[in-house]
């Protein structure tokens, strides 16, 4: 924890993705290998593509042709089509959603986990109210049968709540600011601030000290893992109004807030079927930069906002205070009815403000999501799962040809060697942390051909000129030499 009041720090598990564009990486490995040799290690670089991209060609096909079946567009008018019986459709859409998952974990995408998701909602940022999902309208069994029937294979334990409904998966950690002065908001803190001061001097506190101690001896026995991985985690800061020290330059003067980001986020889920209408559509939808705490958005069927039983109960308490002083009033012959004015004219405000904050909230929301779909949203069914296979692609191609280029550079080296200097190049020439999937980085080039082990398993490449060689010409180099051909003079 940093000593700065209003920060706070989030830790997330780094996936093993290199950010840089493969376009970028080649053409910066390329500059630092000698004049000579850049061109056949830019051949090289190319037919590793092609060949990567044939080696995942059927597995990408078969992943499409299980998606026309519940696309939710044309879906169902090719199963009544094929007037599939209820079991086998209910196996082809587990054999999908095992090859989606399949996709998601070689895109380097993570399933969101319950302690992820409750660090998430640990703060607030743009989104002011809470949001619900209207259960009564999305599907709760498709995913219990997926990972009841995985439960063996690869258990999952640390799901959200909603696993049952929505299945998310996030990729990339960010930052979002905003910087404004914040008046209305700023107002809030101090309320809540003079709110609980009352409640300590009251001792009202009191009540919920159990309940708090317990919370924090949680938050500690989850936070001991960190320490022991911490170098396999990214560490973002987390800025809130709620810890902003009070002064009249902090009050008066614009405030610059900070919130973590999903940088990608994939949402999965089905609606809810009738009994005379079953609705196999399942939608994928796709988001970028979405804000932790503010992650709701793209949950969708979501029930439009209401009052909050909190708000009840100040307009309930407000309620009270007014019967009160009106029988108070009632009571003492003399009362100086100013006195009461000024409170029922407290209270009316008071109440007031609590509606219109709701008011000012909801329409906030409104723009949220607008902007969720609008901006944030980049796609949605068979164009993210296109882009999710063009992005295996090019996550396998970048591992292979770094790894290639530090055999190049380095000759022998141990699995762990090869780690080390990725992940110190990706630093040095980039400026980017990664943890470096490099076990199947070797895997690849070994199936390729261009690398082998010596007696003791250290790993060495072969030279530029023959690893051209072993891999050979690729279809698509003899399909660009027949348009050279045909194109000719």
């Amino acid at each position: 924890m940093e000593n700065d009041e209003m920060d706070d720090e989030v830790r997330l598990e780094k996936e093993s993705v290199i950010p840089i564009l493969k376009v970028e990486l080649v053409r910066k490995l390329a500059s630092l290998i000698e004049h000579d040799d850049r061109a056949e290690f830019e051949k090289l670089c190319k037919r590793v593509e092609y060949t990567i991209r044939a080696w995942y060609s059927l597995q990408f096909e078969e992943l499409m042709d299980l998606y026309i079946y519940f696309d939710p567009v044309n879906g169902e008018k090719i199963l009544n089509k094929r007037k599939m019986s209820p079991g086998e459709i209910e196996t082809l859409e587990l054999s999908f959603l095992t090859h989606l998952f399949q996709m998601m974990e070689k895109s380097s995408f993570k399933l969101l986990t319950k302690e992820e998701y409750k660090v998430a909602q640990s703060g607030q940022y743009l989104l002011k109210i809470p949001i619900e999902v209207d259960e009564s309208k999305v599907d709760q069994d498709l995913f219990r049968r997926y990972f009841r029937g995985h439960q063996q294979e690869k258990p999952q334990e640390d799901l959200p709540d909603f696993a049952d409904k929505y299945i998310i998966f996030r990729r990339g950690i960010g930052e979002d600011q905003i910087t404004e002065y914040f008046f209305k908001e700023k107002v809030n803190v101090i309320i809540s601030r003079a709110w609980r001061l009352l409640l300590r001097v009251t001792r009202i506190d009191r009540l919920f000290t159990k309940k708090q101690e317990r919370s924090k001896k949680d938050t500690k026995k989850t936070d001991e893992p960190y320490e022991d991985v911490e170098d396999q985690n990214i560490i973002v800061k987390r800025i809130r109004l709620e810890k902003m020290e009070l002064s009249i330059t902090n009050l008066l003067g614009k405030t610059t807030i900070q919130e973590p980001t999903f940088e990608r986020m994939i949402v999965v889920y089905r609606r809810a079927s009738t009994k005379d209408k079953p609705d196999r559509g399942i939608f994928v939808k796709h988001f970028k930069h979405i804000p932790m705490a503010d992650m709701e958005l793209v949950l969708q069927e979501k029930k439009n906002p209401s009052l909050t039983p909190t708000d009840w109960v100040k307009f309930l308490v407000s309620a009270i205070i007014v019967v009160a002083t009106l029988i108070c009033y009632l009571l003492i012959p003399k009362a100086d009815i100013w006195i009461v004015v000024a409170i029922l004219a407290g209270v009316i405000v008071y109440c007031a403000k609590i509606y219109l904050t709701f008011r000012a909230n909801k329409i906030s929301y409104q723009n949220l999501i607008t902007k969720a779909t609008n901006d944030n949203q980049l796609d949605s069914g068979k164009g993210t799962l296109l882009h999710l296979c063009h992005d295996v692609i090019q996550q396998e191609v970048k591992e292979v040809i770094l790894s290639y280029y530090i055999l190049m550079e380095q000759g022998k080296a141990t699995i762990q060697d090869i780690d080390l200097r990725c992940e110190q190049l990706m630093k040095e020439e980039f400026e980017e942390d990664c943890n470096f999937d490099v076990a199947d980085a070797v895997k690849k080039l070994e199936k390729l051909g261009i690398v082998t082990r010596d007696k003791i398993g250290r790993i060495l490449c072969v030279p530029l000129k023959k690893a051209n060689d072993a891999i050979g010409n690729t279809t698509e180099e003899k399909v660009v030499e027949a348009r050279q051909a045909k194109a000719g003079p």
